[in-house]
């Protein structure tokens, strides 16, 4: 048996402080999710520096909904407080310090965490539990692969390039068979993941029971969940001054734009801009005609911008030049056909008239 272990330390400036309360009475009880979130948000604090929801979810591979669930759990044990707007948007997160489950005395807050961009909390802290994955066996994972989960087996080798380890063809077998999710589902999902650049399978199984615990069970339902918490989406949304939450359609159009037409949110950014200050109606329809023309010639930086704005002005300097010389040629044309001194014109004198000395035809014809 092994003796018991000094510890030393050999730590710089660089640190961050964690209480021995935290890690003697909260720490054995929390799970993996919300230690991650804890001590990452400490680190935020003692270098004071934001953190937003999303990154969070990106930096330890969670679902959103995961960071929210951790977040509500630290505010129920009464270590954070979560500030929101008037619209529910989370807009900071108060630290407070760890008092000993043993001591009466009053917490005070600490320091003070800004949340941006601005997330509304969406999840129950009484969502249900989704069944638990089961250790499937090499048998059960052949005869899956063999049989009803052949289809979705191969379309998820397509989507990641290569074939599944075991481990991975557990978590599509748990998915489809535990969690229940059709095919269909299950494609949208795994290109969910792969178009949000996730290859880990624990980060689809985690999006799996999130959706699974909404009720989702349809690819149109799970579009338009994933509309909901796109960062980009909603800054393409509240820049055309649209306050709703994404619709199915309009979080289609708007990643078509990404996906389909290839550009980047900067250029995104630009067309919107363009949009507000040119129309107040059907916005999403204006921004999406500027975007496919911008396309079509073949737009990739703010500098080809620039130059399409430049041939469109010089082109409407050559129409406005042709025009004028037009102009002034047909008035030209008028006014030869002008015969009165005074401009007046009709049907019966747009000819050239004959003038008339009446006094000498009165002489010739007295001559005569």
């Amino acid at each position: 048996m092994m003796g018991k272990v000094t510890i030393s330390q050999n730590m710089g400036e660089d640190s961050t402080y964690v209480s021995n309360i935290f890690i003697d009475e909260y720490m054995q009880d929390a799970n993996d999710a919300q230690l991650k979130i804890y001590l990452f948000l400490l680190r935020m604090m003692a270098s004071n520096l934001p953190t937003s929801v999303p990154d969070l979810a990106d930096k330890f591979n969670h679902t959103e909904k995961d960071v929210i669930r951790a977040l509500k759990y630290w505010e129920k044990k009464g270590l954070i407080s979560l500030v929101y707007d008037q619209d529910q948007n989370l807009t900071s997160i108060h630290m407070e310090e760890i008092t000993s489950h043993k001591s009466l005395g009053r917490r005070r807050e600490d320091s003070v965490i800004r949340a941006l961009p601005s997330v509304r909390p969406s999840v129950s802290d009484n969502s249900e539990v989704a069944p638990g994955k089961p250790n499937y066996t090499a048998a059960q994972l052949k005869s899956f692969k063999e049989n009803s989960g052949s289809g979705i087996m191969y379309v998820a080798e397509q989507y990641y390039g290569r074939p599944l380890n075991p481990s991975e063809m557990s978590t599509i077998y748990y998915i489809h068979d535990e969690l229940k999710f059709s095919d269909e589902l299950l494609d949208y999902l795994m290109q969910y993941c792969v178009d949000n650049h996730k290859s880990d399978f624990r980060y689809m199984e985690k999006v799996a029971i999130s959706w699974n615990q909404e009720g989702i069970k349809t690819p149109r339902q799970a579009r338009a969940e994933s509309y909901k918490h796109d960062g980009d989406i909603i800054s393409v949304m509240k820049a055309l001054g649209m306050e709703n939450a994404p619709t199915v359609t309009e979080g289609s159009v708007i990643s078509s734009w990404r996906g389909e037409l290839g550009f980047t949110m900067d250029i995104i950014m630009e067309a919107c801009e363009r949009t507000v200050m040119a129309t107040q109606k059907n916005r999403l329809k204006y921004c999406d005609g500027i975007l496919r023309s911008w396309h079509k010639s073949k737009v990739v930086t703010r500098e080809d911008i620039a130059r399409l704005d430049a041939e469109h002005t010089a082109d409407l300097r050559k129409k406005k030049a042709k025009a004028s010389v037009a102009s002034i040629d047909i008035k030209a044309r008028l006014d030869e056909s002008y015969i009165r001194p005074n401009g007046s014109q009709n049907r019966f004198n747009q000819f050239q008239q004959n003038t008339y000395d009446f006094t000498e035809l009165e002489k010739q014809l007295l001559d005569n």
